[in-house]
């Protein structure tokens, strides 16, 4: 295949994934037509994507507030103990199952660079079923972490892309 097939493949894989962040529930025709691609085309990309894992599924955004959830996010630092037995335990989503017996959903979890080492976004019922999440982590990792942070998030301005639609309602939190 030649370079700018490949180079425009690309491209126009990147205008499906746009059109898919902003709704994940539009049809393939409504994204044909918004990309100007045939049918064919989009339902083919979006396979392909699928399928090299690009896409790693689809959600609805929603407003934990009307769910009676709060989001927190937890900042470790790892030890300089090496963490490949640590990421042996990520792994195993020993943590994910404990988590869901305490009610807990974990939303996202990634591993960074810089100041902390991990981060972790879920969401819970209250603040004292988020210290109880995590007490849990640093059982679990107790040999890996030499400093966790537990945030509580206040008001969403913008969640997976998508604007909070109540945006007006941040001037109660400022």
């Amino acid at each position: 295949m030649a370079k700018s097939s490949i180079k425009q493949i690309k491209e126009d894989e990147k205008k499906i994934l746009a059109e898919l962040q902003k709704n994940s529930r539009k049809s393939v025709d409504s994204i044909a037509e918004k990309c100007g691609f045939s049918r064919q085309k989009v339902w083919r990309l979006m396979n392909r994507l699928e399928e090299n894992k690009t896409i790693w599924g689809y959600g609805a955004v929603v407003d934990n507030e009307k769910l009676e959830l709060t989001e927190y996010f937890i900042l470790v630092k790892k030890t300089n103990r090496p963490v490949e037995e640590a990421a042996d335990i990520i792994i195993s989503r020993k943590l994910e199952k404990k988590a869901e017996k305490l009610g807990i959903k974990i939303e996202s979890s990634s591993y960074l660079h810089g100041q902390y080492d991990w981060t972790l976004s879920f969401t819970a019922g209250n603040i004292k079923q988020a210290k109880k999440f995590s007490e849990v982590l640093n059982e679990i990792y107790h040999r890996y972490i030499s400093d966790l942070i537990l945030i509580e998030k206040i008001f969403p301005i913008k969640k997976c892309g998508i604007q909070n639609p109540n945006l007006k309602k941040l001037k109660e939190f400022v």
